[in-house]
């Protein structure tokens, strides 16, 4: 089965291949930035013989079933990282140094007697290479440094009745970086040229149909339970209900993995969240967004696809929330129904404090105990009753004033408090930090002579 006509399993792979590529605030000075490619990173064999903390390896085993004569295609998937040197001209500060990325894929198969034998294995190698240019000050190095690894496959049968059998996968780096040998590494910074940086594999099969690993039918269970996968784990990867198709990932994915639709592009930072990620980069000054565009092209991609984002796609990021029967027209995407509309007619936006007008966290009140508690009230704090939060039960007993009645998104009520004897009370509330407990995890004070109930 061809990679091309599996459009949604290469946007999932496509996603695994750059997560982690360049991380938040994006820019090559970021601290973060100085110690990249976390995700499938295949180490030469003699760096990581001497780290065990790296692999050389991956390898994925799952369980197909087949009709008597099944091919396997596997689809080997990595960065060869691109070291990049930049100097100016005259007697200027050090080059300035920043790992690019170049895709790269590897393709093998087997079937019949050699996939059920002693199973296959395909050498390759990638050429290294270097690309000179000269700019208006300075000159730019980029360098890449020759791989080889192989990939072997092979299927043994599974005992029983059933055909079926245990695909075994393994992908290894074998660039020589041995003592000795040039540009031998001393360091991971060092090593990364030589590396695998985000491996997985896409592997079909015909004549025949994977089984889930998280959910494997009852006869399966048992040969599912003694695969072996390192560094990865098999996931069926088509549309739901097809199963010729595995993405071994060395993210871990749910069975018939999507891109959220939501999602405007790559965001590039380690699975973090696309609306906080958006936000955050939105908050960059204009000096920051200008050092991140010129750290990669594909940060500086970034940086202009968020700029760009309008309401109605920033509403998108926000999650499941969608206009249905009773929405406004016209109102944005992920406005709740019933939201009242603004001056001027136009509908109020879900995050607008305005959207609900029956809210109003300084005035609301609930009882306890009888007693009507809201802003302004004294209570003692007792938690303890339904959970076991340490830093709460510290609190108990003390004395704390409301300062906000607050409602969840099942209308749940909370009380935001403030302890009564805290010196830095006003600070923290000039902040809006505040500590948090339910109704029934507080009991109301008596008012003084000269106290009334609040307003």
């Amino acid at each position: 089965m061809s990679l091309d006509s599996l459009d949604g399993v290469r946007r999932v792979a496509d996603a695994v291949l750059y997560e982690g590529y360049i991380l938040y605030p994006y820019r090559a000075s970021a601290q973060k930035n100085r110690s990249r490619w976390q995700f499938g990173v295949l180490m030469p064999p003699a760096y990581a013989a001497a780290d065990p903390s790296e692999t050389a390896t991956v390898q994925a085993e799952c369980v197909f079933e087949h009709s008597g004569a099944p091919a396997i295609d596997v689809v080997v998937r990595f960065l060869q990282v691109q070291r990049r040197t930049a100097t100016r001209a005259g007697a200027g500060p050090a080059p300035d140094v920043w790992d690019e990325a170049v895709e790269r894929e590897i393709q093998t198969a087997a079937a019949g007697a050699a996939l059920f034998g002693a199973g296959v294995t395909t050498p390759f190698g990638v050429l290294g290479g270097e690309e000179r240019e000269t700019t208006a000050d300075g000159s730019v190095v980029r360098s890449r440094r020759p791989l080889s690894g192989s990939v072997s496959l092979r299927a043994r049968p599974l005992p029983g009745p059933w055909q079926a059998a245990r695909l075994t996968v393994r992908v290894t780096n074998e660039t020589d970086t041995a003592p000795g040998a040039p540009g031998a590494p001393g360091s991971r910074e060092q090593a990364l040229p030589a590396a695998l940086v985000a491996a997985h594999l896409i592997i079909s099969v015909s004549g025949g149909a994977f089984v889930s690993m998280t959910d494997p039918p009852e006869w399966a269970a048992g040969g599912v339970g003694e695969c072996e996968n390192a560094g990865c784990w098999p996931v069926l990867a088509g549309p739901a209900g097809d199963r010729g198709v595995m993405l071994a990932s060395p993210i871990i994915l749910p069975d018939h993995p999507q891109v959220a639709e939501e999602s405007a592009g790559e965001l590039y930072d380690g699975t973090e969240i696309d609306e906080i990620l958006t936000l955050r980069t939105l908050a960059l000054t204009d000096a920051e967004k200008d050092a991140a565009r010129a750290t990669d092209p594909r940060a500086a991609a970034l940086i202009d696809r968020v700029e760009s984002l309008d309401g109605a796609a920033l509403g998108r990021l926000h999650g499941t929330i969608r206009s249905g029967p009773g929405a406004i027209p016209g109102t944005l995407p992920g406005t709740p129904p019933g939201t009242p509309p603004a001056a001027g007619g136009e509908a109020v936006p879900w995050w607008d404090p305005e959207a609900d007008r029956s809210v109003s966290p300084s005035t609301d009140s609930v009882l306890v105990a009888g007693r009507r508690i809201a802003r302004g009230s004294r209570v003692t704090l007792r938690p303890g009753g339904r959970r076991a939060d340490a830093q709460d039960m510290f609190l108990a007993g003390r004395a704390a004033v409301v300062e906000a009645v607050l409602l969840d998104v099942e209308d749940n009520p909370y009380l935001a408090v403030s302890l009564a004897e805290d010196p830095a009370a006003d600070l923290h509330a000039a902040h809006g930090r505040f500590l948090y407990f339910t109704p029934d995890e507080v009991e109301p004070e008596e008012y003084g002579p000269d106290e009334g109930e609040p307003a």
